[in-house]
């Protein structure tokens, strides 16, 4: 059987409350568990004490017993000092998408284009001004 320790969703439309469960990993989210290892309320703030409960014992032994934890709830047994931290590497997290590549490619165009004709009188006056000069 294949062990997971997940969260279950329960409470009542955007007010979300989550239990920590150990369940077989081919039952739905909230559907049947093995057994109830805390709770997770992410409505309350993130120094509280009450946002995340844990029984870190029975989380041990299933641990133990070959269960897998989600990324949430691996997250918070690494938080919690169970687990070690893992190195996560997302490149592409910081990569702008595909329009926003566009606009800022539009906006040094009309930067660089901007730059041309303000260099172009200033060049223009600078040769204006010598011809000046020696017809004096």
């Amino acid at each position: 059987m294949a062990l997971k320790i997940r969260l279950a969703r329960g409470g009542s439309k955007k007010r979300p409350f989550y239990r920590i469960v150990a369940a077989d990993s081919r039952m739905p989210r909230d559907g049947r568990f093995i057994e109830k290892l805390g709770t997770y309320n992410p409505l309350l703030p993130k120094d509280s004490e009450e946002r995340v409960k844990m029984d870190i014992e029975r989380v041990q032994y299933w641990l133990g017993e070959g269960a897998q934890p989600s990324d949430r709830i691996s997250r918070m047994l690494e938080a919690a000092g169970v687990l070690d931290k893992k190195e996560r590497n997302n490149p592409q997290k910081a990569e702008p998408g595909a329009k926003a590549k566009e606009r800022a490619e539009e906006k040094a165009a009309k930067a660089a284009e901007a730059a041309e004709a303000a260099a172009a009188p200033a060049e223009e006056a600078e040769a204006e001004a010598p011809a000046e000069e020696a017809a004096e």
